[in-house]
């Protein structure tokens, strides 16, 4: 019996192949999952939602990484890291599937439903994945591969919103015009059901292309990785007889959890926060991939940067104060500040003038200050862990979850006060970050 590899042992050329197939997976991560910020204006118009009802897209699909996350565990145990990626996207399709009933019944519910699946799948794939990405090189390069694996998943999610828009909420504007003047239930229904059944092909599309990509995964050949064999440090004391034991995995968990929540805050809410200072659709479509923008500048500035000029930690310094000047500047300033910035619009290759205001723009510079939060969090949360690699990879990868709890506290705040004074929620989540990356971390570790 021969025991599995570990990042010491792999060759150059797997090594290679393997990041470049979890960049591949990144990339189909950030499209599916940016792809809400769309949905929630979508399905508030198409089932006549209300913005605080609306954000259960959002709670629907992350909520999945907190109930699924340890049930998956023993799937990936089972199967290893490469075959648990082909179930991950296996369920994904299935998901995508559920979108084909519920826009021909207008059911929100099943629209959840369907949601709460493609999360499940993508839980098992980031169980999979981040441990993966994380291990199969040095420890102190793992920032830079996640950002690399970063830079895939959001310009996934800077092209997605964009493109779904395209087609599901082409003359959006128009509609709600529409809606606003029809004088009858049934002229209504007709309107909001031609709307809901624009969703069936592209959810079809990504059916089938998510069906075929697990089967090629499956097939191809990837190393697993030994996490048990993977770190080294025991510690004074021997290997700690329980994961409660490690405070800076609890912390790390607590920090990703509001982590999480204001990264989806910061791509979820920017195109209906636009909508509600008045900006058409035209605008407000591509703000999404702003946020994503300041992501992929991140990334890449973590690339050139971390290990060498800079360390993991404090990156997540920086990024924990930048997040809370930013989230001031949403807040305070005016809304009626904008400004025009000339701009192609990608699916029709034609001029259109972006009509921003600067408090949008703090919002999606929140990307920025987000971008090297989840590459930092993940190696020095999952320092030292050894054999418990697996398990604290699953519950990292239940605080998820806060993307299902803290923009609906968002929501509940716009519907409350307004949808700028709710962006006070982000201040306390980047508190945390910032404790987490200046002390937290450091808890319970040996120096």
């Amino acid at each position: 019996m021969t025991s599995e590899p570990t990042s010491s042992t792999i060759s150059r050329k797997d090594y290679i192949f393997s990041i470049t197939v979890i960049g591949l997976l990144f990339f189909i991560f950030g499209f599916v999952t940016w792809l809400n910020s769309i949905l929630i204006v979508f399905l508030r118009t198409a089932c006549e939602l209300n913005d605080f009802q609306a954000y259960f897209v959002a709670t629907a699909f992350y909520i999945s990484y907190f109930v699924m996350a340890l049930p998956m565990t023993p799937v990936l145990k089972k199967t290893g890291f490469k075959n648990g990626m082909s179930v991950g996207l296996w369920i994904m399709a299935a998901g995508c599937l559920f979108f084909i009933p519920a826009a021909m019944t207008r059911t929100f519910g099943l629209f959840l439903t369907g949601l709460f699946i493609m999360g499940t799948g993508l839980t098992l794939l980031q169980t999979a994945s981040n441990p993966y990405i994380t291990i199969i090189g040095p420890r102190e390069s793992a920032a830079k591969r996640i950002s690399i694996m970063g830079i895939a998943n959001k310009f996934a999610g800077a092209i997605a919103p964009i493109i779904l828009a395209s087609i599901i909420l082409k003359d959006a504007d128009e509609l709600e015009i529409q809606l606003a003047q029809a004088t009858d239930a049934v002229t209504r229904a007709g309107i909001l059901n031609e709307m809901a059944s624009r969703v069936i092909v592209p959810y079809i599309v990504m059916a089938a292309v998510l069906l075929l990509l697990g089967l090629a995964i499956k097939l191809v050949h990837m190393p697993e990785v030994d996490t048990e064999a993977e770190d080294e440090f025991v510690g004074e004391e021997g290997v700690r007889p329980s994961i409660w034991k490690y405070p800076h995995l609890i912390l790390g968990v607590i920090t990703l959890f509001f982590y999480v929540g204001v990264e989806v805050i910061a791509g979820d809410t920017i195109i209906r926060y636009g909508q509600s200072l008045g900006i058409n659709m035209e605008s407000a479509k591509y703000y999404t991939s702003l946020t994503m923008t300041g992501m992929i500048i991140g990334y890449l500035l973590g690339i050139i940067f971390i290990p060498k000029y800079i360390s993991q930690s404090n990156a997540l310094k920086i990024c924990g104060l930048l997040g809370i000047v930013f989230s001031l500047g949403a807040i305070f300033t005016p809304a009626h500040i904008k400004f025009v910035m000339p701009f192609i619009d990608i699916t029709t290759f034609k001029p259109l003038q972006l009509v921003i205001p600067v408090t949008v723009l703090f919002v999606a510079l929140l990307g920025l200050a987000n971008s090297l939060v989840w590459p930092a969090i993940w190696p020095l949360a999952l320092a030292g862990l050894g054999k418990y690699t697996k398990i604290a990879s699953a519950m990292l990868i239940m605080a998820i979850a806060g993307g299902a709890i803290i923009p609906l506290v968002y929501g509940k705040l716009a519907v409350t006060f307004n949808t700028q004074t709710a962006y006070w929620i982000c201040v306390p989540s980047y508190l945390i970050i910032a404790y987490y990356a200046f002390i937290g971390h450091k808890i319970g570790l040996k120096s």
